[in-house]
C-alpha cells in the first residue's frame, strides 16, 4: 500500500510540475528544429536554482530518440555554473509544451506560450506564473520589441515588475 501511495504521488507531482498554467496556451505549429541552438536570457523572474546569475544562456540539440539536450550556463559568482538536462514533449510535438528533467524524477514545465515567426525570440512559462522568461538569440533586444513582450507577460497574469534584467541586456 505504501508503495502505491508513493507511486501515485510521486506522478501526481510531475504532472503539476509540468502543467500548463491556466490561460496559458503553448505554440502550436512548433517547428523543434528551428528551436535548436544558443538562446540567451534578456529577463526572467527570480528563482532558487538561477539567483545571481548572469550572462545566462541554454543550448538546445536534438537527441536521437527524439527528446532535448539541454545545457543552461551562467555567470555566479565569478565563476562559469552549467548545468545539463533532457526536455521532452508532454504531446504532440508541434506543441511548444515540455517537461525538462535536471534531477532523474523532478521535471518542469516548458511552455513556449510566446514565439517570433523567424525564431527570434520566445517567451517561456514554468508550470505556473512564477516562472518566466524572455528569451533570444542575440545577447540585446530592441527595447521596443522588449517592452511588448513584457506587455503580453502582463497581459497573461505573470508579475512582470519582478523580472530580472540579464546584464547583457
Amino acid at each position: 500500500m505504501a508503495l502505491a501511495t508513493l507511486a501515485a504521488t510521486a506522478a501526481c507531482t510531475r504532472t503539476v510540475m509540468t502543467r500548463v498554467p491556466a490561460g496559458i496556451e503553448p505554440v502550436s505549429g512548433f517547428e523543434v528544429a528551428r528551436y535548436m541552438g544558443r538562446w540567451h536570457e534578456i529577463a526572467r523572474l527570480d528563482h532558487r536554482f538561477e539567483r545571481g546569475m548572469t550572462e545566462v544562456t541554454a543550448d538546445y540539440s536534438l537527441n536521437d530518440d527524439g527528446t532535448v539536450k539541454v545545457v543552461n550556463r551562467g555567470l555566479k559568482d565569478g565563476q562559469w555554473k552549467s548545468i545539463e538536462g533532457t526536455a521532452r514533449f508532454l504531446g504532440d510535438p508541434s506543441v511548444a509544451s515540455l517537461g525538462v528533467t535536471f534531477f532523474p524524477g523532478l521535471p518542469g514545465g516548458y511552455h513556449v506560450f510566446a514565439l517570433d515567426p523567424e525564431y527570434r525570440w520566445a517567451m517561456i512559462s514554468g508550470p505556473n506564473r512564477g516562472y518566466l522568461w524572455i528569451l533570444a538569440r542575440e545577447p540585446r533586444m530592441d527595447e521596443g520589441e522588449y517592452r511588448r513582450l513584457v506587455g503580453l507577460a502582463k497581459e497573461k497574469g505573470f508579475a512582470v515588475e519582478g523580472l530580472i534584467k540579464n546584464s547583457l541586456r
